[in-house]
């Protein structure tokens, strides 16, 4: 038996989206946009058409770099800026800060260069990212992806 799905439209495009658990009694639909160039240009238009006056985008690697970097590239290749799962290299004077992510399990950490944040001090920032936005009144999305029990059914009020 394969692993259930759930159709929906994404930025006038239709997908199918595996359903994974994130506990024993729920399950989400992963919204997976690497390896698909035709959706990531879809809904950075449809963002971008959506989201307030920015200076730069900020995104945490790194599922929202896909999109992060083709909304940059629509709006005349604006600069952007990764926040990283671990400092690298040529990364200097590192900012470090815990987060919880809702697709991997346990704490992580998020790193960005000391650069990087003095080009962002005082500028007005977009942040790309996955989340619970459903709720809130601050943040934009295209569209809100339900929760499911763990035999797959939504589950009502989380769409």
């Amino acid at each position: 038996m394969g692993n259930k799905t759930y159709k929906m439209n994404i930025a006038g495009l239709d997908r199918e989206l595996v359903l994974c658990p994130i506990s024993a009694e729920l399950q989400i639909g992963a919204f997976v946009i690497f390896g698909d160039p035709e959706l990531t240009t879809a809904a950075a238009k449809e963002l971008i058409a959506r989201a307030p006056e920015h200076d730069y985008i900020i995104t945490a690697e790194a599922k929202g770099i896909p999109l992060a970097h083709e909304m940059a590239r629509l709006m005349g290749n604006k600069k952007y800026f990764i926040a990283r799962k671990k400092p690298k290299l040529y990364m200097r004077e590192v900012f470090e800060v815990d987060v919880h992510s809702i697709t991997t399990e346990g704490e992580q950490k998020l790193y960005l260069d000391r650069a990087d944040a003095d080009l962002m001090r005082g500028k007005r920032i977009l942040i790309v990212d996955e989340g619970d936005a459903r709720k809130r009144d601050d943040l934009i999305y295209l569209n809100p992806l339900p929760l499911f029990t763990s035999d797959g059914t939504p589950i009502e009020g989380t769409y």
